[in-house]
């Protein structure tokens, strides 16, 4: 009997930009936390002097995996899909790579991004919420993707990344866009230089950071999430965190 977390992302850094908090703090408490990443990041801007998309992407898995380490992350997994391109993929097959991974898995909670792209309002991590979304909804019913022949598994709760601020690159006039509430707060405390440590392991991506960390300094020491799907008919107002009123199975 244990819990389980699963954190579902578009690119390597964002498990450790948006998630690294609560990925830190379910490890200290015992969780068993996996990573599945849908991209290795071949389109970034920022590529710390390689130039070559293949090499980026190797580059950039070894990085994911420094940075896991980090966090305490149990296992991670990242698939083939191209950065920059989910928008384009087929929804129903990515939707069920996502399923089988619930499936064998077993996670109770899932973390993702929210619809609103998160803090770079990247499209990728708009399509990862929408697929996953599909997915925490679908993977216990045996209907769907019955050819994987694997139980079907109903997760428990569904957590939405609610960004503390919105900087794109170059414009500016998309800081005031709508983004996803919030229903929980993690105050990460000793966590919070944990997390950036982890970030700092993705060197390719030192750019980022140089970028927003001005946003870093004022609201680094905490994440934010939105309660967006939960078993039972519950409010978002008694959330009292992220395994509070799950069942171990």
């Amino acid at each position: 009997m244990s819990f389980r977390l699963l954190c579902i992302t578009a690119h390597p850094d964002d498990e450790s930009g948006a998630f690294g908090g609560a990925l830190l703090t379910a490890h200290r408490d015992g969780v068993e936390t996996s990573l599945l990443c849908l991209t290795d990041g071949q389109a970034a801007h920022y590529r710390g002097g390689v130039e070559d998309d293949s090499e980026l992407g190797r580059k950039r898995r070894a990085e994911l995996a420094a940075a896991c380490d980090v966090l305490g992350v149990t296992r991670r997994e990242v698939l083939h899909y191209p950065d920059g391109e989910l928008l384009r993929q087929d929804f129903y097959a990515l939707t069920g790579d996502i399923v089988s991974r619930i499936r064998r898995l077993r996670p109770q909670v899932i973390l993702t991004f929210g619809g609103d792209g998160s803090v770079n309002l990247h499209r990728d991590h708009t399509i990862v919420s929408a697929a996953t979304t599909a997915a925490f909804h679908w993977a216990g019913r045996a209907e769907f993707f019955s050819e994987q022949k694997l139980a079907p598994y109903a997760p428990q709760k569904l957590y939405y990344a609610s960004t503390p601020f919105v900087a794109v690159r170059n414009r500016p006039e998309l800081s005031g866009a709508a983004t996803v509430p919030y229903s929980l707060t993690l105050d990460l405390d000793e966590f919070a230089q944990r997390k950036w440590k982890a970030f700092a392991k993705h060197s390719s991506q030192a750019g980022v950071l140089e970028r927003v960390k001005d946003f870093i300094e004022e609201h680094g020491t905490r994440e934010r999430y939105l309660l967006a799907a939960a078993k039972g008919q519950i409010s978002v107002r008694v959330d009292a965190g992220m395994f509070a009123g799950v069942d171990p199975d």
